[in-house]
Order: structure tokens, then sequence, then C-alpha cells
């Protein structure tokens, strides 16, 4: 059965996603930099805002706003490439990722979360 897909509205996001097994998936400070540098360089072409974010050795958060239902256009961006240079620097193959990220959905000024 395929899974549902989410629903994407214009809004705040807390996103979780850890690396497989929880994992380290950050090693080094290169590792960390990368990964800001991708956020960064990929938010403002999918009209991402990222208001805080934590990284932590085996898993993230982000707290970001988005415009339009681009949510999973974005994540994928992140993700893909960073387990692409994540693989190629450490010699290995296979999923970087735990399934699919985990997102909540947040209204400005509302303490009312729903879990997607």
């Amino acid at each position: 059965m395929p899974r549902k897909p989410r629903i994407e509205i214009a809004g705040y996001y807390h996103i979780v996603n850890r690396g497989v097994e929880q994992r380290v998936i950050f090693k080094e400070d290169e590792d960390y930099k990368k990964f800001e540098e991708l956020l960064c360089s990929y938010a403002p072409s999918y009209g991402v805002t990222i208001h805080n974010y934590c990284l932590m050795s085996n898993h993230y958060h982000l707290l970001i706003e988005i415009e339009d239902g681009n949510l999973s256009k974005f994540m994928r961006q992140i993700n893909m490439n960073y387990a692409i240079y994540f693989n190629k620097k450490y010699k290995r193959s296979g999923h970087l990722w735990q399934g699919r990220f985990k997102s909540w959905y947040g209204v400005k000024g509302s303490g009312e979360r729903n879990r997607k």
C-alpha cells in the first residue's frame, strides 16, 4: 500500500531526520559546514526561510517557513545532496537517512501543532 502524500501548505514546520540505524551522520566539523551550506544554497530557490536549526551527531532539527507547497522538494535536495557528499567522503554506499523526514506544521503565534 503506497504511503499517503504529505499535505504541504505555506507556514512553519519543525523538521526532524536521523541517520539510518541512528548512526552518526556528522563526523567532522566539515560535515556540519557542508550541511549548513546546502541549507543556505537551496533555501532561496525553494522559497524557504530557515528560522533555526540544530545539528546533532546522528540527527537534525529544522524550524523553517515555506511560502509554497514545496517542503518535500526542498528536503529531497538537502537530504540527497548531503547523502551523496557523505557517502563519497567516507567511501560508503547505501541509505544514509532512516526513512522519511518527520514534519510538524505550526501556525505563527499559535501553540497548536499537528503531526504530519
